[in-house]
């Protein structure tokens, strides 16, 4: 067994010599590989004294240091994650997740931490929240991006955002889609390959977010609120008679624009499967019509008062579920496309919750314990990178089982002596994350 740990040590070791590598001062760059080690490996906790205490012994303060207090610029290990991302499952057929993820914290000193709505817990409680970009392809996602999100209480108070530590550039109000296209422009400058963006209703919602998509000439499906205005994809703009006064010197479109939901009531509705669950194929109810979004320059038409001009046009997509509940969604998506493909488009966003459920979960993406924003961001990036790790395996052992050497493996296992104990039979790890963490877990527990 101290062989095999040694294979996956060096194996781990391998493939984290790109970041290695980017780090610069010798001590961080030992630090990182045992860091990394502590967040795969056996515990529960995942903050730095136990950690510590598990894979480095005596040395808590090097691997405090090297993770909240040393002073090294973590942007180009953040590059080099992008890289690898893209290495693993970039392309034309991949997705680019936009979502945010809160962390339940006490207190009010940790970076960002106030009274927030957390769409894990369903309710506002004490949390930070951090904007995530994931990429994913074939149902394997692999986080790009975790950026805290700054609330007003702390913008507003620039002795606190001192404390903690926030960089300038930082302290200035952004709004979470203001965050997100930062970071989707840091990915494409990496040169990630995606084919459509996809988020969420709070994203969706953002007109400039949008437009911000449509300007980098990326494909995009977004949520909606059902009550987003719409027109219909022929409206017209007309030259408006007035009946008094001077002349009118502003086309106005011939129809006012709608709620999403009310352009959707007469539509034709189909049921589609999109994939297989744990229970069975995934079914809902869709609809989409071509409309122009209700978010070009404000004017006044006639005694309405101020209206949004119709902007580009695009897909209004509706899904009605099992459960009762209704969702709606706009794609700048081309205008021939199937009715079937829109769905698994806009469906392909559920991977995301996956994503940071696993960073949670098996990573302790929400363990750390300090209160600055350095650490907390260096903390998430070493999250992150030993989740691409774990995808990486899961990747490679994907890849050997269609080359159909699962045969040879049980051949393998059948020659072993009688008295071998099962718990030690396998030296592979097979599955999804949690499985792959479970053997080199294992392994490591019976060096």
């Amino acid at each position: 067994m101290v062989g095999r740990t040694l294979d996956w040590n060096d194996e781990l070791g391998r493939w984290l010599k790109p970041f290695v590598d980017r780090l610069g001062h010798r001590a961080r760059r030992r630090m990182c590989p045992l860091y990394v080690s502590g967040l795969i490996g056996p515990g529960d906790r995942k903050s730095v004294q136990p950690m510590a205490k598990r894979l480095v012994l005596g040395e808590y303060d090097q691997l405090h240091h090297f993770i909240a207090a040393g002073v090294w610029e973590a942007s180009p290990v953040e590059t080099e994650l992008l890289v690898q991302a893209d290495r693993l499952v970039g392309g034309r057929d991949a997705v680019l997740v936009i979502d945010d993820t809160a962390l339940p914290k006490k207190g009010t000193h940790s970076v960002g931490v106030a009274a927030q709505y957390a769409s894990a817990l369903g309710k506002t409680a004490n949390c930070q929240t951090m904007v995530s970009l994931t990429l994913a392809r074939g149902e394997v996602p692999v986080m790009l991006a975790l950026r805290l999100f700054l609330p007003e209480s702390w913008t507003s108070n620039q002795a606190r955002l001192e404390r903690a530590g926030v960089p300038a550039d930082y302290r200035t109000a952004r709004t979470k889609p203001e965050i997100a296209l930062a970071e989707v422009d840091r990915a494409i400058a990496a040169g990630v390959r995606f084919g459509c963006v996809l988020a969420d209703a709070g994203y969706g919602l953002s007109a400039p977010f949008r437009q911000g998509l449509t300007a980098r000439k990326l494909a995009w499906a977004v949520g909606i609120p059902r009550h987003l205005k719409v027109y219909p994809a022929d409206v017209r703009m007309i030259w408006p008679i007035a009946g008094r006064g001077r002349p009118r010197k502003r086309y106005i479109p011939d129809i006012l624009s709608m709620a999403a939901e009310d352009m959707l009531a007469n539509a034709r509705w189909r049921a589609i499967s999109w994939r297989s669950g744990t229970k069975g194929k995934l079914k809902a109810r869709f609809a989409a019509v071509r409309v122009r979004v209700a978010d070009g320059p404000p004017q006044r038409i006639r005694d309405k008062g101020q209206q949004h001009l119709p902007g580009d046009q695009a897909w209004l997509i509706g899904e009605h579920r099992i459960s009762g509940e209704k969702k709606y969604y706009l794609a700048n998506l081309p205008a021939k496309m199937d009715l079937r493909i829109l769905a698994s488009i806009i469906k392909a966003r559920w991977i995301c919750e996956q994503a940071h459920q696993q960073l949670k979960e098996e990573l302790g993406l929400d363990h750390f314990e300090g209160r600055s924003w350095h650490g907390l961001h260096r903390h998430a990036l070493m999250t992150m990178i030993a989740y691409a790790f774990l995808q990486y395996r899961r990747l490679k052992t994907a890849r050997r089982e269609k080359k159909n050497q699962r045969a040879a493996a049980s051949a393998n296992l059948a020659r072993r002596a009688p008295g071998h104990p099962r718990s030690h039979r396998s030296t592979t790890c097979r599955g999804d994350v949690p499985t792959c963490r479970k053997w080199i877990r294992n392994a490591l527990q019976h060096e």
